[in-house]
């Protein structure tokens, strides 16, 4: 879903601060974390799953990747990029 919005007072200087505090990195991020803070004080999601959510994504992936033919990487491949990660 794309939105737009404007904020201003109160709401605009809550986000600056989280950017600047290093608690988000953009204001998107941001407010992709305050709607988390909300599930999470109003339980607006009960039944939701993370672990569902993130089988979803992992599946429409493999549906795109191989629509255009592509292989996964193997994931000494992918780890060796990152090596100062394995000690």
């Amino acid at each position: 879903m794309r939105t737009t919005i404007e904020m201003e007072g109160i709401p605009e200087i809550i986000i600056k601060r989280a950017i600047d505090c290093g608690i988000a990195k953009t204001k998107n991020e941001a407010v992709r974390l305050g709607m988390l803070a909300l599930n999470k004080e109003y339980n607006l999601l009960d039944d939701f799953s993370e672990e569902e959510l993130v089988a979803q994504k992992i599946e429409s992936i493999k549906k795109r990747m191989t629509e255009k033919g592509q292989k996964p990487m193997s994931a000494s491949k992918a780890l060796s990029k990152y090596k100062h990660l394995l000690k």
